[in-house]
């Protein structure tokens, strides 16, 4: 560790500390710290997850079953319904939308989920005594009467080139795939694919013209493997088993909430009578069950989020709940 580091761990800031404490007094104003039963299990599986998560609103939906939309800030019109149409969409299917707040298509993201009285939650890259950008303060007061506003950074944190990227893995992080809807090439939109897909996520890009310069950062997704969408369902048939359970109405609840976990499928029983309570690997779930490892895989996701299983190093899992 770098001595600089070393020092700035050692010699807290306890002025900081206290506006940190100050801002945590207020009503619906929330700490989430990682070893927290309720931090989101996708989240806590990244490279680099966050240590501690301020949080405005219900923080209950950082564990619902969530899609990123982002793209440009100033996106065409059309890029811009387009956000806002496929939000709705994926909303009225149960699915919580995850944004940054921005101008644009986060903006459309946002709106789309509120259209369909559905759940909503944005990642900024300021403390949360502020609104980036200042214009969005009744869009944010509208998302944490239903949903959430989260970040990572301190009160009294204000906006930064740098901040924005690094956001941006927490909203791929938390969700199980991103559609970008409008982006041009050197777009922080990209920024938040390639976490996406560092992470292991379903990339989602919608195509544009040839002649749009916003459109090419979807045409370079698309030739690196992100999956061309033009309806919300086609992103919820690439989500299969997961999008199934959002579609029905279902909310993967975390261990802490047993009393209200949705009943298991058939199929589901079945691959959880195979995994022991010592860690056990994909390899030997695809021997003992008649599954593939990429319906094990998906599987194994939702019974994380119900908290049937847990994960353990190495690509491991192991049973925590008889079922």
């Amino acid at each position: 560790m770098k001595d600089a580091a070393v020092s700035h761990i050692k010699n807290f800031n306890w002025d900081e500390i206290e506006q940190d404490l100050s801002w945590l007094s207020n009503p619906g104003c929330e700490l989430m710290c990682w070893h927290d039963a309720d931090y989101p299990v996708l989240l806590k599986e990244i490279s680099d997850p966050p240590p501690l998560l301020f949080i405005r609103g219900d923080r209950s939906l950082l564990c619902s079953l969530q899609i990123a939309i982002v793209g440009s800030r100033n996106p065409t019109p059309t890029a811009q319904q387009t956000a806002r149409a496929f939000a709705k969409s994926l909303a009225t299917f149960g699915l919580t939308v995850t944004s940054g707040l921005a101008l644009g298509v986060d903006q459309g993201a946002h709106q789309g989920a509120l259209d369909a009285n559905g759940t909503t939650i944005a990642v900024a890259a300021t403390g949360l005594d502020r609104v980036y950008p200042a214009k969005h303060k009744p869009l944010a007061e509208r998302i944490i009467q239903t949903g959430a506003i989260v970040s990572e950074f301190p009160i009294g944190t204000r906006p930064k080139p740098g901040y924005f990227p690094r956001r941006n893995r927490i909203i791929s992080g938390m969700s199980l795939g991103v559609l970008v809807v409008e982006a041009a090439i050197k777009s922080g939109s990209l920024v938040t694919a390639r976490h996406a897909m560092e992470q292991g996520r379903d990339v989602f890009a919608i195509p544009g013209s040839i002649h749009n310069p916003l459109a090419k950062g979807c045409h370079h997704l698309i030739r690196q493997g992100a999956k061309l969408v033009e309806t919300a369902e086609d992103i919820l048939e690439e989500l299969g088993q997961i999008a199934q359970l959002a579609s029905n109405g279902s909310e993967a609840s975390s261990s802490v909430e047993k009393n209200n976990e949705p009943k298991l499928e058939a199929e589901y029983l079945v691959l959880l009578e195979k995994i022991a309570f010592e860690p056990t690997s994909v390899d030997v779930l695809v021997q003992e069950c008649e599954f593939t490892a990429e319906e094990i895989s998906s599987m194994l996701l939702v019974l994380e989020l119900q908290g049937y299983v847990s994960s353990a190093p190495g690509g491991l899992f192991y049973r925590c709940s008889a079922g």
